[in-house]
């Protein structure tokens, strides 16, 4: 096993013990609908479905890149694209760094679009390798993997600055972004990994012509908190310790981009617990809500799990929209807030 599946496959671990979160929910219990007491529409009629990037979606749910290297994770994503080809969300993939350096795929092939031939699916690099040795070929190269509709690039500061042989030089990093989606066939969206994006660089990464923005904040998964686990020595568990809760929350991210770019399209991940912190995220300026951590357990029990968890999700948005009057998701985002 490779260094690089080595720490993939400790991410999995850490996540799953639930052990790396921030100190801090995202903020979502801070936001509340204003109830309506007699909401004028039918339950069994209300409309989840939304459109993203030109495609339509059964569900504004986003199973959020989670991982990809480790032989597990070959399953994760067997059952995350059986699901949503059943429920029609989309799915973003992991980091196919591993597949493009070593070949080896773990399920990150052409597997996936036969699994899921009708969902959008999102390939996934991380930005700073396009100032690394990664250029258009490598990104075309993970698009054609997968049949992907689109491609994720990445930003993690913070975990690369904590990680052991981390990427810590970013120069360039903006200006390789910009390059490529001029030279894109495919949408380009750009997602941090949970310390947020703020309004400053989403207007930058709008100016470089990228599609769509996930915020991915502050409050689910800490990757400060993971690298500090992972850390050989003391003072690197104490690193992570510092910086655990670092970041902008999903909230701040959302209302500060949605502001200043009404018309940008946005994901919200980051502290996205359930359905109805998925609500309170479309009615702040969202498109999709996403889950990777909170998803994870579900995906490592099977294909079942994973209907079961968003089947869930989807309940309590739906109970949301019809505790606020809202027939569809259009009506759920002028939805008075108290």
């Amino acid at each position: 096993m490779s260094e690089i599946e080595r720490r993939k496959r400790d991410h999995i671990g850490i996540v799953l013990s639930g052990k790396a979160q921030h100190s801090r929910a995202a903020g979502f219990d801070e936001i509340a609908f204003r109830h309506n007491a007699l909401p004028e529409c039918d339950y069994a009629e209300i409309d989840l479905s939304t459109a993203f990037l030109g495609r339509q979606l059964r569900l504004p749910y986003l199973a959020s890149s989670m991982t990809g290297g480790p032989e597990v994770s070959e399953g994760i994503n067997r059952a995350i694209a059986e699901a949503a080809q059943e429920m029609r969300f989309a799915l973003g993939v992991g980091s196919q760094r591993i597949a493009l350096t070593t070949g080896e795929s773990h399920g990150l092939d052409q597997t996936l679009r036969k699994l899921a031939p009708d969902v959008p699916i999102y390939a996934n690099l991380g930005a700073v390798q396009l100032v690394h040795g990664m250029g258009r070929d490598q990104a075309m190269r993970a698009v054609e993997q997968i049949g992907a509709d689109a491609l994720i690039l990445h930003l993690n500061p913070l975990q690369e600055a904590l990680q052991e042989g981390g990427d810590r030089n970013w120069r360039g990093v903006g200006a390789a972004i910009a390059q490529l989606a001029r030279n894109f066939p495919l949408p380009i969206i750009v997602k941090e990994v949970g310390s947020g994006i703020s309004a400053e660089v989403a207007q930058r990464l709008a100016d470089c012509g990228v599609a769509a923005v996930d915020v991915a904040g502050a409050g689910g998964t800490s990757w400060a908190a993971v690298e500090g686990r992972r850390a050989g020595d003391a003072a690197g568990q104490e690193l992570g310790e510092v910086f655990r809760d670092w970041g902008i929350p999903t909230p701040d991210c959302l209302i500060e981009i949605h502001g200043a770019l009404p018309n940008l399209p946005l994901v919200a991940s980051g502290g996205i617990r359930n359905g109805l912190d998925g609500a309170k995220a479309l009615r702040l300026g969202a498109t999709l809500a996403g889950q990777a951590g909170a998803l994870l357990p579900a995906a490592m029990r099977g294909t079942e799990a994973v209907i079961m968890h968003v089947t869930e999700w989807a309940t309590a948005l739906r109970i949301a929209c019809f505790a606020t009057g809202s027939r569809n998701l259009a009506e759920l985002r002028s939805a008075p807030l108290i």
